[in-house]
């Protein structure tokens, strides 16, 4: 590995109008390395990789490239210079096919017409290297959210790349797929390429970074040899505060707490078949299970958002139907989905009308009453400690964290008595997780009933008092006090324990 670093920030700054988000920071990146960034939500992460890579220009600073100093004015420059980008929010054109996208602005021409065989091979090799199966004739809509990230992996190694930043590319990945990324980064840095690796991950972190450098509201804290650091050195540097309480104490709900929600074989097609679970007042459920398992499909089912097409619904002991999310607000169940983006949140609106989306009743009849909208707003950021330089902010201006923070607070805007969370803390800083698991354990012990989905082992593990382990769209299993323990879940996912039969095609989508 070469000491000289092949690029450099010195001293960066970065203001948006009259908020400044980086202030002097120092950054390089070494051929042949893997140099980690970590920091809350919010600490400018994204912000100084955007500036690196051409996205935006620094306010103050400079960027050298083999010592030179570089004015990157849009990322075409940059990646001229062999600087890629991936980005944290997918950056690919949903009408295209596969191919398309992989050679996006860098078409292979023979002629006046485009070499199509050239660049379907181009297509493949990069598919080829990440193991990923995924046709190249198919658009970019049609593919499930793991597959465009692989995709937009893929688009990247297809360069002449020298530097590649990677902007959470494990978020929505599977354990295998990571461990294929893993195996590519590996590849790429053996042949002189360096790696800026941004995760909240920090067991990736560990695994797989030679520097960690660490930002903390905009400033650079510290850069470190990754082996010097643990994860919980990691954590204090990142909220500046000791995290060896991550999960709250947990505090199950009496053995004769009432059944508040009871389903009985519910099916939703392509998906899910004869699914049973009971959850009681004040007890938090887990659901957990491989990628593909069932189980948003299940609480989706439930919430009337998917076709039943069989089971039974109760609540309190009675009969409930449920066919529109409204339906199920009326009986106080409400569900904050995976998809804070794409279906929980309009990020191209303000915060105020965002929050109170669900609940619009509460602010007006025919006219919105706009100053109870705001002291809501003004509750919402106080409770759920939302941090933004104005609550004008449009939604798609804030960090993953405070958008996660303001989706929950828009969901408990209807009171449930019962909340269905579906990967709360994916994309999230460890910080704001413990913020959240706060919230969750303290709504609990209010009396609320909560249902969590996570495909975060210890997240399953420290938070639940019980766990159904789903398998290809059917429970296998349900587990409770010391039997949570991650070989046990493990062994219910997979199949080596619990009901026998499970298909493994994709009858249930995997």
């Amino acid at each position: 590995m070469s000491s000289q670093p092949v690029l450099v920030a010195d001293g960066v700054a970065k203001s948006f109008g009259p908020v400044q988000v980086l202030f002097g920071v120092d950054f390089d990146v070494r051929p042949g390395e893997v140099h980690a960034l970590v920091g809350e939500n919010g600490a400018g992460k994204s912000t100084l990789m955007k500036i690196l890579a051409g996205y935006q220009p620094p306010s103050a600073g400079t960027i050298r490239v083999d010592g030179e100093p570089v004015h990157l004015s849009g990322s075409g420059p940059a990646e001229a210079l062999g600087i890629v980008l991936i980005h944290q929010e997918f950056n690919l054109a949903e009408h295209l096919t596969v191919e398309e996208n992989i050679s996006l602005g860098r078409e292979i021409r023979r002629g006046f017409f485009l070499d199509k065989p050239a660049m379907r091979e181009r297509a493949r090799a990069a598919l080829a290297e990440l193991n990923c199966p995924v046709d190249p004739d198919a658009r970019i809509r049609d593919l499930s959210v793991s597959e465009r990230q692989m995709v937009e992996i893929a688009k990247a190694v297809s360069r002449s790349v020298r530097v590649l930043i990677m902007d959470e590319p494990t978020a929505v990945l599977t354990g295998a797929e990571t461990e294929v990324l893993f195996r590519l980064i590996r590849r790429l840095t053996a042949q002189g390429v360096g790696v800026v690796y941004i995760s909240h991950k920090l067991d990736e972190v560990k695994a797989i970074s030679d520097r960690i450098t660490v930002l903390r509201d905009g400033r650079r804290i510290g850069t470190h040899p990754a082996e010097l650091l643990g994860h919980d050195d990691i954590a204090q540097l990142m909220v500046g505060r000791p995290m060896s309480d991550l999960f709250p104490p947990k505090e199950p709900p009496p053995p004769d707490a009432p059944v508040v929600l009871e389903v009985e074989g519910l099916s939703v097609p392509g998906w899910v078949r004869d699914a049973s679970f009971q959850l009681r007042r004040g007890e938090i459920l887990g659901f957990a299970g491989l990628v593909g398992a069932g189980r948003t499909e299940l609480m989706e089912g439930l919430m009337g958002l998917r076709h039943r097409s069989a089971g039974a619904i109760r609540r309190d002991g009675q009969p409930l139907r449920v066919r529109t999310v409204a339906d199920a607000a009326k009986a106080g169940i409400a569900y904050l989905t995976e998809d804070r983006k794409g279906k929980g949140l309009l990020v191209g609106k303000g915060l105020r009308p965002n929050l109170t989306l669900l609940a619009l009743e509460r602010y007006g009849r025919v006219f919105i009453d706009e100053r109870k909208e705001a002291m809501a707003l003004d509750r919402a950021i106080e409770e759920f400690d939302i941090r933004l330089k104005s609550p004008d902010a449009l939604v798609g201006s804030l960090s993953g964290g405070n958008q996660q923070k303001l989706l929950l607070a828009k969901t408990m805007q209807v009171a449930p008595q019962i909340l269905i969370v579906d990967e709360p803390t994916r994309g999230i800083d460890i910080g704001t997780k413990q913020q959240i698991y706060r919230f969750l354990h303290d709504l609990a012990r209010r009396g609320a009933s909560i249902i969590v989905i996570s495909s975060e082992m210890p997240e399953i593990i420290g938070l639940s008092h019980r766990v159904v382990v789903m398998r290809s769209g059917a429970v296998t299993g349900t587990l409770s006090g010391d039997d949570i323990v991650e070989a046990e879940i493990v062994r219910y996912a997979t199949g080596l324990k619990g009901l026998k039969g499970i298909s493994h095609d994709p009858v249930l989508h995997a």
